[in-house]
């Protein structure tokens, strides 16, 4: 069960809130709040899972209630003002729900935070077969499995999946390579890294993946073949 709270200078949206997190049945919502010094102050003595979270309020802001949080706190904005998105992005928020919330897009956004809380609640992360990634405002599970290569695009990445659109994510391609088993994937370029167990054929300093080729780069060829003839 995921602990909350929620915050919103209206009411109304507190009750909305409340009667959704009651038909998810896996949300405890402990408390709302329409002040959200109230809500810091709950915070410091009472931490939470998750923050359901108003932007606009008229004594502090969400953004910057938000920025306050320790950072392992997981987070849905819930407003009225798509303009917002991209902020929630930059602070690493699970979701961004527009108002109205029905109760669809409020179950897919439970299921994001669900998925997340169970990942980053594992003792031992090292055999997990998925990872998250945070794109399109939104946070986005990825089976390694599916993960055909990932192509680097300067602090850009794209990741292309096995039936399924191509995510375009903000995130270096090193700090992309931290969250991928060493085991399974390999950083062949500075503009690729590709799954081991997708390989079909290298000839000279070229691999081929289905009917993609990828050049190994110079600073990569030893490791590469160290590991690809082992």
């Amino acid at each position: 069960m995921i602990n909350a709270i929620a915050i919103d200078d209206e009411p109304l949206a507190l009750t909305v809130i409340q009667s959704l997190c009651d038909k998810s049945g896996s949300i405890n919502l402990q408390k709302t709040f329409t002040q959200p010094s109230e809500a810091l102050k709950y915070l410091r003595k009472f931490p939470v899972d998750l923050i359901f979270c108003d932007i606009q309020m008229p004594s502090m802001t969400g953004i910057n209630l938000v920025k306050s949080l320790p950072q392992k706190t997981m987070v849905i904005f819930t407003t009225a003002f798509s303009e917002y998105a991209a902020v929630s992005y930059e602070l690493n928020a699970i979701d961004y729900l527009l108002k109205p919330i029905n109760q669809k897009r409020f179950t897919q956004s439970i299921t994001k935070a669900q998925e997340y809380f169970d990942y980053i609640n594992k003792k031992d992360q090292s055999t997990d077969r998925n990872i998250f990634i945070r794109a399109d405002f939104s946070l986005v599970k990825i089976p390694l499995a599916d993960i055909l290569y990932i192509e680097g695009l300067a602090d850009y990445l794209k990741i292309f999946i096995k039936d399924r659109k191509t995510i375009v994510a903000r995130i270096p391609m090193k700090d992309m390579m931290e969250k991928l088993p060493s085991t399974d994937f390999i950083r062949v370029h500075r503009s690729f890294i590709l799954p081991f167990s997708k390989i079909e054929a290298v000839r000279g300093t070229t691999i081929f993946i289905g009917d993609q080729e990828f050049p190994i780069g110079r600073t990569y060829t030893d490791e590469f073949f160290n590991r690809y003839s082992s």
